[in-house]
């Protein structure tokens, strides 16, 4: 069966979004962040200052790659894109990904304090050089671009749902 997986950057919506699209969909749905906060007893933050921004990638490519789901929604964190290996997994197992694309502006918005939030940022790295960095990798790797707005959650996970229901409906 095919599971959702989403991409994107930090304060997309991938979780929000995640939960409400796998509820009008009838899937489960699993926040990889979640997990590794799970295995690992640490918050994000406190994992990326222990074990350094390349650390924290191989862990959450380790966890991305491990997850094993049928029908799920399955929100990644976004330097998950780092790690295309993990993604490309997730795909071979069935999995759809859906890179969820927000203006700039409206990331730089959502988002307060970048490392409290778990973001890795490499030395020296704007928002601004970050957004830029990531958005192409998520494009390439994506099977499906949903470009999101202010509209309500409801109205941006039923976007998210119109742009993958044949996919779903092949469940």
């Amino acid at each position: 069966m095919k599971n959702i997986v989403l991409v994107g950057m930090p304060g997309s919506g991938k979780s929000t979004l995640g939960i409400v699209l796998s509820k009008s969909i009838h899937y489960g749905y699993i926040d990889s962040d979640s997990v590794i906060v799970a295995m690992r007893g640490k918050r994000l933050p406190e994992l990326i200052e222990e074990l350094g921004n390349d650390g924290f990638l191989d862990v959450e490519a380790q966890v991305n790659g491990m997850i094993c789901a049928d029908r799920c929604v399955i929100s990644t964190g976004g330097s998950a894109i780092y790690r295309p290996d993990a993604i490309r997994k997730m795909k071979e197992r069935g999995g759809v990904v859906v890179y969820l694309k927000i203006p700039y502006e409206e990331v730089e918005r959502r988002l307060g304090d970048l490392k409290k939030r778990g973001v890795v940022l490499k030395k020296g790295y704007t928002l601004r050089d970050l957004y830029d960095e990531r958005a192409p990798l998520y494009e390439a790797i994506a099977d499906y671009t949903v470009e999101l707005d202010n509209s309500s959650v409801e109205e941006n996970a039923e976007k998210i749902r119109r742009t993958i229901v044949c996919e779903i409906s092949e469940n």
